[in-house]
């Protein structure tokens, strides 16, 4: 019993004088471990400030979804914006784990994906510019509506911020720079970039469905009509810009 007790401080100390006698590699080793598994902090500023960045230029998604929190109000917005911000969050993951190949496979389909969401574009606009104008829900009982009332709106414009080539391909290459500024190495490092994107964009939409709730009280049926129409013409100039560029290279889908 002795001897195994010798035995095994014998053993212990032996560990502890590896441990010093080779400090270096330890220390090292130790390091990548924590790079591993511990995310690099300063992504979190960096990509809330990506998912604003991403969120807020006009484009077709972002007048869907303020026209959305026009007529439907604050969770109307929000909704919108969730599908968007999802849409942010796939291609943002996409990149993280191989931006050369995604980026590759959205240049060599990108006629097929502009078609598909330049008809898209189209079809919602022709939809919007022909809706009958109507606020759904009044400012006074706002507050009794829930994400729930307008869940199908969050797939519409998840399918349309994946359908956009120039969006995808966009935020691709700011991850890829950022990427690089930043040191998103590991795995943990782009779950951490890919998550305070998609929270900057949620920021924005909630920011913004809110500011519009608050003023939407002010639009009647006949101003509703308007939006509308113009929010319709515009997805549809979107949706043909895509599909004239297609045309103009000529490209095969």
């Amino acid at each position: 019993m002795v001897d195994g007790t010798n035995a095994a401080r014998g053993a212990s100390v032996g560990c502890v004088w590896g441990v010093f006698r080779h400090g270096a590699g330890t220390i090292a080793g130790l390091k990548r471990v924590i790079m591993d598994y511990i995310p690099n902090p300063f992504i979190i500023p960096v990509g809330l400030f990506i998912g604003v960045l991403v969120a807020a230029p006009v484009g077709p998604v972002n007048v869907l979804c303020v026209q959305r929190a026009i007529e439907r109000g604050f969770w109307g917005g929000i909704a919108a914006g969730l599908g968007s911000m999802l849409g942010d969050g796939l291609i943002a993951l996409s990149a993280g784990m191989g931006v050369g190949a995604i980026s590759s496979a959205v240049e060599h389909y990108r006629a097929v994906i502009q078609v598909v969401g330049g008809l898209a574009l189209m079809a919602f606009g022709a939809k919007l510019y022909y809706a009958t104008p109507r606020i759904a829900v009044s400012s006074v009982h706002e507050s009794e509506t829930s994400l729930r009332d307008f869940v199908w709106d969050i797939p519409q414009t998840f399918f349309l911020t994946i359908t956009n080539p120039g969006a995808v391909l966009g935020l691709i290459a700011i991850f890829g720079g950022v990427s690089t500024f930043v040191e998103v190495h590991s795995t943990a490092d782009v779950l951490l970039m890919v998550a305070a994107i998609m929270t900057g964009s949620l920021l924005w939409w909630v920011g913004l469905s809110n500011l519009i709730s608050r003023h939407r009280h002010r639009i009647d049926a006949a101003r509703l009509g308007t939006i509308n129409r113009v929010a319709g013409v515009l997805l549809a100039i979107f949706g043909g810009l895509l599909l004239g560029e297609v045309i103009w290279k000529g490209g095969q889908f």
